[in-house]
């Protein structure tokens, strides 16, 4: 009995190391086949942060799965020598051609500016820079103050968006965003990315009025057009609306039908001050007499007429 129990054991073992031996040799198999699969990609040694010009300390090689390689990769360091990032790369990741700018453009600003857009300063304070939470790739509205001339038939000063969905290239000599977004950061003059017309609107805007940035969600790019408002509008007062959730945008809110506003309270009071007009009744025009017959009889020597329908 003890044979065979010993006999079980020693052919269960047999059995289980068997089949160890076989997955140890499929995975050794398995590695050796990868590792000859493996091409070398150049990938940033260290972070390297956006407008920087690629030098050699900058990048190393490492090694990717032949189907497994980023579209655009560079397999040689040389080629990215001089080149320079229009993007942040973080460290171990592989460079691509989508990264980077096209070879012979300068370091810096010039660098991030796309193709017929310029890049244009305008002057902020904590007000106007939004509490200094603007950072560079935020996207913002520019609203103007202005005070109309002397001569001017309307007094009043006036408030209007004047550009729309503008991308933030820059606060302050800083081009890359804080590792921290939730702080802010004190700067006094904000860089857009604007087009020669906006640019044109933008310059008079900053000479005529006071300037003022407003801070909108990065994928709500949605066209809001407005008529400007003065005092006059200013002091007719606002409906309330309900506050959406954070983050959410304009197509995802609940369609509701504003109720109609009451009338101020002036309006209604000089309406019960009008004296009701009360119309007048019409008098249907009595109907024409009608002709008559008349003739002539004599009796006793007396003449009289007689009528007759």
């Amino acid at each position: 009995m003890r044979n065979k129990r010993f006999f079980i054991v020693m052919t269960g073992a047999l059995i289980f190391g068997l089949l160890a031996a076989f997955s140890v040799s499929r995975y050794l198999s398995s590695a050796q086949a990868n590792t000859g699969n493996l091409t070398k990609v150049a990938v940033a040694k260290v972070d390297i942060p956006i407008g920087t010009k690629i030098i050699p300390e900058q990048i190393t090689e490492a090694e990717f799965p032949s189907n497994g390689i980023p579209d655009g990769a560079f397999e040689s360091v040389e080629k990215l020598i001089g080149r320079v990032t229009i993007t942040n790369v973080a460290a171990r990741e592989a460079i691509t051609d989508s990264k980077l700018a096209p070879a012979g453009t300068d370091g810096g600003l010039t660098a991030i500016i796309p193709e017929g857009y310029r890049a244009m300063t305008v002057k902020v304070d904590d007000a106007s820079g939004v509490s200094g939470f603007i950072q560079p790739g935020a996207i913002v509205d520019v609203v103007v103050v202005i005070d109309p001339k002397e001569n001017s038939i309307n007094q009043d000063p006036i408030s209007k968006v004047v550009l729309q969905n503008i991308k933030v290239l820059a606060n302050a000599q800083n081009m890359d965003k804080p590792k921290n977004e939730r702080e802010a950061t004190t700067v006094k003059a904000v860089t857009l990315q604007v087009t020669p017309e906006q640019a044109e609107k933008l310059a008079l805007a900053a000479n005529e009025g006071k300037l003022q940035l407003i801070m909108r969600n990065s994928i709500d790019q949605g066209d809001t057009q407005t008529i400007g408002i003065n005092k006059r509008s200013l002091l007719t007062g606002e409906r309330a609306n309900p506050i959406p959730d954070a983050g959410s945008l304009k197509s995802e809110q609940p369609q509701t039908k504003p109720s109609p506003s009451p009338a101020p309270k002036h309006a209604r009071v000089a309406a019960e001050l009008v004296p009701q007009v009360v119309p007048a009744p019409v008098v249907k025009p009595a109907a024409p007499p009608q002709p008559k017959n008349s003739i002539e009889m004599i009796e006793a020597g007396k003449k009289r007429s007689v009528d007759f329908p």
